[in-house]
Formats: structure tokens, C-alpha cells, sequence
């Protein structure tokens, strides 16, 4: 059998340096390019396209060469240098904690900083990454990987000339960081394009200093959109233009040389690109731009509920026509509560808008302007509810603490839709790590063949409701099943709550 070896994902930043690394880009020489670029920076008009057949067309250039001389001065290298402490070779090598370590530190001793071991040395870090201008007046976005912990900053343009960079702002939810330079003369820049309206098959450039050896051109196509790696607001676009190690920060630039993505990532076994690379859409870090210019933060809207996508046999277990929307699964203090959500609503619009599925509406709700109310509906057994709700801001106050409610009983277990269940005591509460007060059915044993095992339940699973109503007994239990049987319902949704977090989950009655 062929032995695969491991995906990983990879910021495309360089590796850090451990000595001093002149930045690579390449003396340019003044062109009627480079006249041109200095014109529409002194108009304060972005760096376009040039026009083209080819470019109206669609169709793929004979050369991409008109557009890289156009954008090209707008892309720059960037150089960030850090202080590093590592140990010193042939040094006295100490254990955490130990005295000798605070007595070397107490008379001196070179090279002992706090909280460190051995005797440690300082040295400088220089580590290289991309980026591009996006206003004349020098603001300049990158990614937050590549300015991450640096002491200094470098921005070091097509043209040779290098200006320090302060940062202005960042995200790490996006990698987003925003720095800004200070310039005798206006600096050409570039505009951010629209990039939901870029489409798998569509040519793009990217640009950058991949692996440090300067200013570099590489094109492909979008290969796939929407696609989410790891973090919460994740839109990025996947595309096969070379990226590597360098390319962070960079530009991807669509043909009309508007920036529709910003590079971020690549899949990779080796470290090397192999054709799939990952650049934050435009329409993602155009919002975080202009949060971290005007406040030096990012100002999401905050919602206050837990939410999992609405699966086929929810929908059919609540009488839904589709499976669509959010389905709340948790309501703690905050905005919904507020304005009377409960657990077990689907959310199906916000804003005006439909909402497709949980991604969609938390993306949605963070680019919603904090502080206003907004109208949201949601079904409720098997009707629409209107709420105005009033967001309130991610960054201040996530969180929150999963309802409570109490009542114990018999520990006899039962055998019910392929799992042994059992009424909650104070004793099992403890056991599962859960307050004594709570109520529901802890499940005990699973049929590893049946429909529960299927589902995903597991041993030490707390049952709090079924068919959208609490549950504290097997008496009460057998009743919601019954009602569901009654309603011709094929399934009943119960909340499941696992080391406290609840989810749905629609169990087939037969």
C-alpha cells in the first residue's frame, strides 16, 4: 500500500534568520511604467490594468507582462528584525527553577535573563514576508504572521527605495496586519476588488518575494472559493499560482488588477508550493482594513448564541421544508437572550437576508455594525418569530455559561433508541463533572450498531430535552417520544450536552 504523506497547512512567510538578510528585491530601473505609477499616486488614483482584448475578453493573455509592470509598484518586500534569546553553547545548562539560576541572575551573571535556565544569548532575528500599498499616503497591509513579535520594520518598495513601518493595527482572527509608512511623496498603491465575484476558472497574479530572493510574478487560476481552514471568518480563496514561503502578506490580483485575495497559506507535505495555495478574500480583509485604520482594532458584531448547522433529519425531526439556517443550540447572557431567543430556534434570517448555514451567519453578524438593532427571524415550532435584536461587540463579550436547571432521580438505566440511559443523581453530576443541580438523562452505554452510536452519543452524554422540551425523567422522555410518533414525525431532536457543550441531535424513532 502506498504511504501518503502528511497534509499540512503552512504560513507562507519566510523561515526566521539568524543573520542579518539583505532584502532581495531588484533595483529598478525608471521606466515609463514607473512614471506613470508616480502620476496616479500624485492624482491619488490605484494602479489599474492596462486595457486589453484579451482583458475584456476573458480570455488568457499572450503575456501578463503589461500587468505586473502596472501593479508592480505598489507590492513591496518586507524585512522585520526581533531580539531572540537562545542558550549558549558550553554554558551551564540549570533546571527550571533552580537557586544557582537566581543566584547567577542576582550578581550578574551574563546571560541569565528571567525565568530562563542556562545562560542565554541574545542575537537578532530577521525573518521576510510581502505586502502592498492600498493609499497614497503610505498604508500598507500584510499579513499579522509576518510582523508578529518584531521589533523593527522594513518596507523596502519595487523601486529600491526603503522607508521604516510602524503597525497600525491587526487581526489574528484573519492574519490581517496594517502598517503604515511616512513618504516626502505620494506612494503608488492599488485597490481592493470585489472578491465575490471571482469565479473557480478565472486567471489571477500573484505577487511578492517568495523564499527571499525578490520581487517575483506568478499566475494560475482560482481553483476553489469559500474555502475555510481553521479560523472563525475564514474566506479564502484556493488558487495553483506558485506561493511560497515569502509570498506572505502578498497580493493575488485578478485581471484587472484589482487585489481580490491576500496570500496567506499553502497545503504542503514539504514546505514547498504544490499548486494549492490560500489567499484571504478580499471582501474579508477590506472590512478588517478599514476597522484597524480608523480605530487601531477590529469592532465585530456579537450575536451571543451557540449555533450548529441544520442537518436533513433536523430539519424533518422540527417540520422544516429545508435544511437551512442556523439551529441555536445555546443562548447564554447577552444580545439574543435579550430579545428572547431560545435554544432550539433555527435562525433563517438576518438583516433582511437569508441565512444558508452557521458560517454564513456568523460572518454576517461580524461585519454588522455594532450597536444597532437588527431584524432577525427564526422558526419556532413550526412558525416564524420576529426579533429585533441589538448586537453588541464580539471582542468584549464572548463567552458566557450554559443554562442550569435542577431536579435528580432514579439511577435505574434504560434501553431506549441504541443506548442504555440513566435519570441524573447528584452522585453521576459529579461523576460527569457537571453541577448537582442540572436535570436530564446521562447516557450510560451505546449500541455501537445502533442509531444513537450513529449519531455520534457517546458514554457520560447529558439528555437535557427532547422534542424542544426538557427532560428529567424516562417518564417524561417516553411522553416526547410518543408526541413524536403521533405528529408523524420520523425523528426527535434532543439536546445533547457534552463536557457543557450542548448540540442537536435528531435520533430516528423506529
Amino acid at each position: 500500500m502506498k504511504t501518503l504523506l502528511p497534509r499540512k497547512f503552512l504560513t507562507v512567510s519566510s523561515l526566521a534568520l539568524l543573520v542579518g538578510m539583505s532584502a532581495a528585491f531588484a533595483q529598478a530601473p525608471a521606466t515609463p511604467q514607473a512614471a506613470a505609477a508616480q502620476d496616479a499616486a500624485n492624482e491619488n488614483k490605484p494602479l489599474v490594468a492596462p486595457e486589453s482584448p484579451a482583458r475584456k475578453q476573458q480570455v488568457m493573455p499572450e503575456s501578463f507582462a503589461d500587468l505586473v509592470e502596472q501593479v508592480s509598484p505598489a507590492v513591496v518586500n518586507i524585512t522585520t528584525t526581533a531580539t531572540v534569546s537562545s542558550p549558549i553553547a558550553g554554558g551551564p545548562q540549570l533546571p527550571e527553577g533552580s537557586p544557582f539560576s537566581d543566584l547567577f541572575r542576582e550578581f550578574g551573571f551574563p546571560g541569565f535573563p528571567q525565568g530562563q535556565g542556562g545562560p542565554q544569548a541574545e542575537q537578532r532575528s530577521n525573518a521576510l514576508g510581502s505586502g502592498f500599498v492600498v493609499s497614497a499616503d503610505g498604508l500598507i497591509v500584510t499579513n499579522n504572521h509576518v510582523i508578529e513579535g518584531a521589533d523593527e520594520i522594513e518596507v523596502e518598495f519595487f523601486s529600491g527605495k526603503t522607508l521604516p513601518a510602524k503597525v497600525i493595527g491587526k487581526d489574528d482572527k484573519t492574519d490581517i496586519a496594517v502598517l503604515r509608512v511616512e513618504s516626502k511623496e505620494p506612494l503608488p498603491f492599488v485597490k481592493f476588488g470585489d472578491s465575490d465575484h471571482s469565479r473557480v476558472g478565472d486567471w489571477v497574479l500573484a505577487l511578492g518575494n517568495p523564499l527571499g530572493q525578490g520581487f517575483s510574478a506568478s499566475t494560475g487560476i482560482v481553483s476553489a472559493r469559500n474555502r475555510a481552514l481553521s479560523g472563525t471568518y475564514d474566506d479564502f480563496i484556493q488558487t495553483d499560482t506558485a506561493i511560497n514561503r515569502g509570498n506572505s502578506g502578498g497580493p493575488l490580483f485578478n485581471m484587472d488588477g484589482e487585489v481580490i485575495g491576500v496570500n496567506t497559506a499553502i497545503l504542503s507535505p514539504n514546505g514547498g508550493s504544490i499548486g494549492i495555495g490560500f489567499s484571504m478574500a478580499s471582501n474579508v480583509v477590506s472590512k478588517v482594513v478599514q476597522q484597524l485604520e480608523e480605530f487601531g482594532e477590529t469592532r465585530r458584531g456579537w450575536l451571543g448564541v451557540k449555533i450548529q448547522p441544520v442537518t436533513e433529519d433536523i430539519a424533518e425531526s422540527l417540520g422544516l421544508a429545508d435544511a437551512k439556517g442556523a439551529m441555536v443550540t445555546d443562548v447564554p447572557t447577552g444580545p439574543a437572550l435579550d430579545a428572547g431567543m431560545k435554544a432550539g430556534d433555527v435562525i433563517t434570517s438576518f438583516a433582511g437576508g437569508e441565512v444558508k448555514d452557521p458560517r454564513d451567519l456568523v460572518r454576517r453578524v461580524a461585519d454588522a455594525p455594532v450597536g444597532e438593532a437588527v431584524d432577525v427571524v427564526v422558526q419556532r415550532d413550526g412558525k416564524p418569530v420576529d426579533l429585533k435584536i441589538t448586537l453588541g461587540r464580539r471582542e468584549l463579550a464572548e463567552g458566557g455559561d450554559a443554562a442550569k436547571s435542577g431536579k435528580s432521580g432514579d439511577e435505574s438505566p434504560s434501553k431506549v433508541m441504541g443506548m442504555s440511559v440513566v435519570e441524573l443523581t447528584p452522585a453521576l453530576a459529579a461523576e460527569i463533572g457537571i453541577p448537582g443541580d442540572s436535570q436530564g438523562l446521562v447516557v450510560r452505554d451505546v449500541d455501537p450498531e445502533g442509531a444513537a452510536a450513529d449519531k455520534g452519543l457517546a458514554p457520560g452524554d447529558l439528555i437535557t430535552e427532547a422534542g424542544q422540551q426538557p427532560v428529567a425523567s424516562m417518564a417524561d422522555f417516553t411522553a416526547r417520544i410518543d408526541e413524536a410518533k403521533k405528529a408523524g414525525r420520523k425523528s426527535i431532536l434532543l439536546m445533547v450536552r457534552r463536557e457543557g457543550e450542548p448540540r442537536f441531535v435528531a435520533l430516528p424513532i423506529s
